[in-house]
């Protein structure tokens, strides 16, 4: 049974075995407290079809620093290392 981690938490769960992959505590809260998180994977496509305003406004969303001065295949990187 999984630890209950409180109400910053959703999905006790998930957050628990995304941890045990090594996952930063930050990035597997984010995915457990999104709803429908497991139903969504693979559903997205490659960074590479993405234009650059859509890169940046998803490094927006993750707070990624020095996003603004990043090419798209630097904004690909980032997005991928958090």
């Amino acid at each position: 049974m999984a630890k209950d981690h409180g109400p910053s938490i959703a999905n006790d769960e998930q957050y628990e075995a995304l941890r045990a992959d090594g996952m930063s505590k930050e990035k597997a809260a984010r995915i457990a407290n999104t709803p429908d998180a497991s139903e969504k994977g693979g559903a997205a496509s490659p960074y590479e079809e993405w234009t650059k305003v859509e890169l940046y406004e998803r490094a927006q969303e993750l707070e990624i620093d020095g996003r603004s001065d990043m090419t798209k295949d630097e904004l690909i990187s980032a997005l991928r290392e958090d």
